[in-house]
């Protein structure tokens, strides 16, 4: 009754159905390890921000070697901006609104660069100036960020517009020793009259990574049931239409006048003559 299965349309059909079934569970695990991702990330966001302030000095070494190991965590140093070097970051969106970060240069102690991103300007709004005095920053320790797959290519030469926050890239503008690591402002000392928006801290959200999971393998089951589904009603035509040839066959005594069977669920009409 089932070795239609066998034919060669019927394995391609089981193929396809595994390939689908297998793609479809796989992808599902892809959205349960993103998940996990975003669970470790969070996590470790509010673990290094919940940290007191401390001063960069202490971070600094193992900023040199493992920038990531101290992303997140709140520091403090002194310096004096240079703001002949400043930069901005383009295309940039905060609050549903279009524009830039500012990112300024802060000359520190030991004549060493360390970026920091002052905030966010409305597309067309003028640049609140850096202070000119010295000033103690507090703010969020980042790593470099990295282009990713189809993102724009900051062009060679001196730029003062930039698509990311690039420090190996922004460093080859700038006079001596450039920090592995820059800041995101969230304080000041003196506070200067005017600034930049402040970026605002990660949204800390599992964001619609176990929905995705949850259907793409309701969608393989869906695919298997279809499957199941499609077995039966060939098997049950093809049960159809071998009890209306026998029904035939003693209708007419077995007689050949009869003409030939009526075509099996899985055999056109039109492969007989």
């Amino acid at each position: 009754m089932y070795r239609f299965l066998f034919r060669p349309k019927w394995l391609a059909f089981h193929l396809l159905v595994v390939g689908a079934v297998v793609l479809m569970v796989n992808l599902g695990f892809w959205q349960l390890h993103r998940l996990q991702d975003r669970r470790d990330f969070n996590t470790q966001v509010e673990s290094r921000s919940s940290q007191p302030a401390a001063a960069y000095t202490t971070v600094a070494a193992a900023a040199a070697t493992d920038p990531q190991s101290v992303a997140w965590r709140t520091v403090e140093v002194t310096g004096t901006y240079a703001g002949d070097d400043e930069v901005v970051i383009i295309n940039r969106s905060q609050g549903g609104i279009v524009g830039r970060h500012v990112v300024t240069p802060l000359r520190i102690d030991g004549g060493a660069t360390l970026l920091v991103n002052r905030g966010f300007v409305q597309e067309g709004a003028p640049t609140p100036e850096p202070p000119a005095d010295e000033v103690t920053i507090s703010g969020r320790v980042r790593a470099t960020e990295r282009r990713r797959l189809g993102g724009l290519t900051d062009p060679a030469g001196e730029l003062t517009e930039f698509q990311r926050i690039d420090i190996k890239r922004i460093s080859d503008q700038l006079p001596g020793e450039v920090e592995p690591v820059y800041l995101e402002l969230l304080a000041t000392a003196p506070a200067p009259t005017a600034t930049p928006a402040p970026v605002p801290p990660p949204e800390l959200t599992e964001g619609s990574h176990l929905s995705y999971m949850m259907q793409w393998w309701v969608f393989s089951i869906a695919v298997i049931v279809g499957w199941v589904l499609a077995i039966r009603r060939s098997a049950a035509q093809r049960r159809m239409g071998l009890s209306g040839r026998a029904e035939v066959v003693s209708a007419t005594g077995g007689s050949a006048d009869a003409g030939p069977p009526p075509p099996t669920a899985d055999e056109p009409a039109t492969a007989r003559s």
